[in-house]
């Protein structure tokens, strides 16, 4: 006869959630997230005293963040749709594109889930990359996927947001939903507004964002909310190889810009001093 320990077992395993060392099951489970909690504005009472503390989570989040993420790679972060099946074309795309940036040298980040993030990870680490997933806490658990080699968690989006950016030489985002949306307009805003050096934005998936893009020239762009230029921070390929050198030649461009600054700093530098000398001669 075996031991139940009161507990049903009748309904399979228990729903589980890590946080860090901490294990949460059953009744344990908390029924909010942390951002919801944080930017719930019903709760003005709360606001001396818990928010205080959660700006110390807040912080070591960022903490944990820098100081596991600083000594990787190039890497490029992927996004894309939870919700895509293995075998749907965005996530065979994905497979390819991971594989292609391990190959280039690139890391590969992105939030670790199913889906598009899956295939990406799985690419990459079958092709002998580095593998990364930044999760994130859910009302609903989603879970890393197995493909990850170096995994965070985080409570907060805006911080796990920031390393998504911070370590990644560009973005590449394929079909996918709000939370896809969210990260491809932000890059734009960033780059649109000189917040990070030039940052190539590559979307995959022509026929999934060709309507898009038509609204942004005929509808943004001609009514004046947007220039031109602006839309040339998009490279819109199906195209994995076109993709990977879109984003190299990016790099190496920069390479080249900052070098050519870092020269002429020297001349000028040099100049000065030639200068100096002289005007002291001379007196």
């Amino acid at each position: 006869m075996s031991q139940s320990n009161g507990r049903d077992t009748d309904h399979g395993p228990a729903e589980v959630r890590h946080r860090g060392a901490v294990t949460l099951r059953r009744r344990a489970l908390p029924t909010s997230t942390a951002d919801e909690r944080l930017l719930d504005s019903r709760g003005r009472a709360d606001w001396k005293t818990r928010d205080a503390w959660r700006a110390l989570r807040i912080l070591s989040e960022f903490v944990e963040g820098f100081d596991t993420m600083a000594d990787l790679p190039p890497a490029v972060s992927v996004f894309g749709s939870a919700r895509s099946k293995p075998d749907s074309t965005e996530c065979q795309l994905a497979e390819q594109l991971g594989a292609a940036l391990a190959r280039a040298g690139y890391a590969v980040i992105t939030g670790g889930g199913p889906g598009v993030m899956e295939a990406a990870n799985r690419g990459a680490s079958e092709a002998g990359g580095l593998s990364v997933g930044l999760g994130i806490e859910l009302p609903f658990e989603q879970g890393l996927n197995d493909w990850v080699d170096l995994a965070i968690n985080f409570r907060y989006f805006f911080a796990r947001k920031t390393m998504f950016v911070k370590y990644a030489q560009a973005f590449v985002v394929l079909p996918g939903g709000f939370g896809t949306m969210d990260e491809l307009f932000e890059a734009l805003t960033l780059v649109q507004t000189g917040k990070v050096t030039r940052f190539p934005v590559v979307l995959m998936g022509t026929d999934y964002w060709r309507g898009l893009l038509d609204w942004l020239r005929d509808t943004m762009a001609a009514d004046g909310k947007i220039g031109p230029v602006d839309l040339e921070l998009i490279c819109l390929t199906d195209d994995v190889d076109a993709a990977v050198r879109h984003i190299v030649e990016a790099e190496a461009q920069l390479s080249a810009e900052q070098e050519a600054i870092r020269e002429e700093a020297v001349a000028q530098t040099a100049a000065d001093q030639r200068a100096a000398a002289d005007e002291s001669r001379e007196g």
